[in-house]
Formats: structure tokens, C-alpha cells, sequence
């Protein structure tokens, strides 16, 4: 259909090679290695796996190292990349109140069970330009280890509200396995097991976005934090052959728990709800996020009414994947030559039509002018 680009081989292998030189950048800079990437740059590192739905810090480093930093481009790549692997089932479900925590705080109990930690954060920062970093050769600064909270004695803030029947109680497991986007296309309405997977490997700042808006009245809940939860789970899994679980390993996840208000109704008396967020690695602002739009996408499961951008789930998650909405923006830069050739064949033909009409209205108007004029 696109004559004009036959023969862009040699074109489309020379621009490979110019992004590889471009890429690497001024070979008298010292090239950045994966595990440089991985550790120090861990928290772009959590967001790739997240968004990728693949928990390996080295591949997610390796990804952003080719993709130049671009971060939608390593989460293109995590996600073909997990397309090639072998699936051998589905873990079992990871047990958060057993997390072994490195930072847990509550907006909600100042003094609660097993203690607030505050952990490594950017919360109390000067979000001052440290021009330290910069110099060459700069020592680590040592810091005193933070005491890490017991997770035997650090009970879930939603747990305490349950004891009183203050907040909904969690949905029972059915023992129905939910749906995997991975393999099942999108279709609506989705559960809300689908909606949480689709909000997980959404674009960050669009989940960043829903969120905020509802704390701007388009869909108000009213939330507080519960709790954030970051640290170590064990995953594991239970092979056929076993037919009872063994541990694979851990991996590092945050979990937040929101906490909003609900007004009741005849059958149900004033109690809190629940919105929710997970995510790899320390993603708070996304767990975040996602507990805020997590909660919103339920208001017709309340009965609450439904009118916010926040709240309705076709708006929210056939938009929140940054992969598919880059294929949609990006190929625009295609070749659209037909395409356009016809749009610029019909708006010449209608402005031919506009002239011709706007030269007979004229000189009608000179005729009955003459007319008038004798």
C-alpha cells in the first residue's frame, strides 16, 4: 500500500545503529553497568516491574539501560520479553501481614501495634538540589539501622477496624481462579480481581491522575491511609506432583490499604471501605494511587452514584495501559500517505464548492444590487 518505503532496508538498519551510538553517548563517560542501574536507581527499577508484570530487577535494568531510560520502552520490553517464558501455574497467594517490613506508617493510629517505621523515604526531605552528589569519589553517608517492625506484632490497621466491625469485611475466597489480563482480553464489566490487575501495570501518573481527582471532588471518597506496608514477602508454590506448597523465594512488594468513608444504606449501617494497591519493589505513590482509583471504580457496587471520570471503569481501564496508548499515539508517525492524499483530494474538492457557492452568492448580490439600483 506504502510504495514510498520499499527498499528502507539499509535506512532502518543505519538508524539501529545510530540509536546503539547514541545510546552509549560519549565513549570517554564511563558506561553505566546493569547492576549500577538496578541498585541505584531502584526505585525507576520497581516502577518497569510493576508496569512490565515481571518481578526480576536485572531484567528491568537491562531493559531501561537499552531503552535509553525511556521507561515505557523497558516496560515494552519486560512485557515481550514474559511472553516468551514458560508458565508453570499460578503461586500462591502471598501472605502481606507476614511481610517482613522495612517501612510501614499509618495516617491513621499514631501509636498501633508493632510501631511505625519510617524507613528509607523521601517524606521529610528539603527537596534541595544536593550538589554533594556531583563531586567525584563521595563516601556513603553510614546511617544508624532503623529497627525493623516484627511482623508477628504488627497486625494490619484494616484488621484492628475489623475486630469492631468498623470496615467491610474482606470478599470471601470462593476458591474460583480470577482472571489473568495476560492471556484474556479486557472485557467489561471487569471484577474487581481484573480492575486491581489492570490498575497494577497502569501508567503510573494516569493512576496518579484518577486519583488526584477524585480528591478534587470528581468522585469523592474521603480516604485516609490506612497503612502502607513495604518490605519482604515470601512467594510460593504448589507443585501437582507435592500437592503442598514450597517456597520459591521473596520478593519485595508495597502494599496499601485506604480507608473511606461510606454513608451505609437500609441493609448496611455506616462502616468504612476499602480501596487497595500493590505493587514491586518500594511504589508507594503508586500503591497509593491505585487504592484511591481501586476504591472509586467500586461507588455502583455501594451504590453510590456513578459520574466521575474516576469512576467509570471502561474510561479508566481501557486508558490506564501506557503501552497501549503509545501504539495508538506513536503510530501516527507511520507512513498515512494514501490517507492523507484522500483527505487533501476532499478538503481541495470542498473548497472548490465553498468558492463556487460564495462567487454565485456574490454575484447574485451585485445582480439584485443593480436591479434595485434601476
Amino acid at each position: 500500500m506504502y510504495v514510498a518505503v520499499k527498499g528502507g532496508e539499509a535506512a532502518i538498519a543505519n538508524a539501529h545503529r545510530l540509536l546503539a551510538e547514541t545510546r552509549r553517548g560519549d565513549t570517554n563517560v564511563p558506561e553505566l553497568s546493569v547492576a549500577q542501574i538496578r541498585e541505584q536507581m531502584a526505585l525507576l527499577v520497581d516502577r518497569v516491574m510493576t508496569e512490565g508484570s515481571l518481578h526480576d530487577p536485572d531484567l528491568a535494568a537491562l531493559a531501561l539501560k537499552q531503552a535509553r531510560g525511556d521507561l515505557i520502552e523497558a516496560v515494552f520490553l519486560v512485557r515481550a520479553y514474559r511472553t516468551t517464558l514458560p508458565r508453570f501455574g499460578a503461586s500462591e497467594p502471598v501472605e502481606t501481614g507476614a511481610m517482613s517490613l522495612r517501612r510501614r506508617i499509618s495516617a491513621t493510629y499514631k501509636d498501633l501495634p508493632g510501631g511505625q517505621v519510617l524507613g528509607p523515604t523521601f517524606d521529610y526531605t528539603h527537596r534541595l538540589i544536593d550538589f554533594a552528589l556531583a563531586a567525584e569519589g563521595e563516601a556513603p553517608v553510614a546511617a544508624e539501622a532503623e529497627p525493623l517492625a516484627d511482623a508477628a506484632h504488627a497486625p494490619r490497621v484494616t484488621d484492628l477496624l475489623g475486630r469492631d466491625g468498623l470496615i467491610e469485611p474482606s470478599a470471601p475466597d470462593d476458591g474460583s481462579a480470577p482472571g489473568d489480563l495476560t492471556r484474556e482480553p479486557l472485557d467489561f464489566p471487569a471484577d474487581r480481581a481484573l480492575r486491581l490487575q489492570a490498575l497494577a501495570r497502569g501508567d503510573e501518573g494516569f493512576v496518579l491522575a484518577l486519583g488526584y481527582s477524585t480528591q478534587r471532588g470528581y468522585g469523592r471518597t474521603h480516604p485516609f491511609v490506612g497503612e502502607i506496608r513495604v518490605g519482604t514477602v515470601a512467594v510460593e508454590f504448589v507443585p501437582e506432583e507435592l500437592g503442598f506448597a514450597v517456597p520459591l523465594g521473596e520478593i519485595d512488594l508495597t502494599e496499601c490499604q485506604m480507608v473511606n468513608q461510606f454513608h451505609g444504606s437500609a441493609e448496611v449501617p455506616p462502616q468504612f471501605t476499602r480501596g487497595y494497591g500493590l505493587a514491586f519493589g518500594q511504589s508507594e505513590r503508586k500503591a497509593m494511587a491505585m487504592a484511591l482509583v481501586d476504591r472509586a471504580l467500586r461507588a455502583e457496587e455501594l451504590g453510590e452514584p456513578v459520574g466521575a471520570p474516576a469512576q467509570d471503569q471502561e474510561f479508566v481501564l481501557a486508558h490506564c495501559d501506557a503501552l497501549q496508548a503509545t501504539g495508538f499515539v506513536e503510530h501516527l508517525k507511520l507512513p498515512h500517505y494514501v490517507d492523507f492524499q484522500a483527505e487533501l483530494e476532499l478538503v481541495r474538492r470542498l473548497r472548490a464548492e465553498h468558492a463556487a457557492r460564495h462567487a454565485a452568492l456574490k454575484a447574485g448580490t451585485k445582480t439584485e444590487m443593480k436591479e434595485a439600483a434601476e
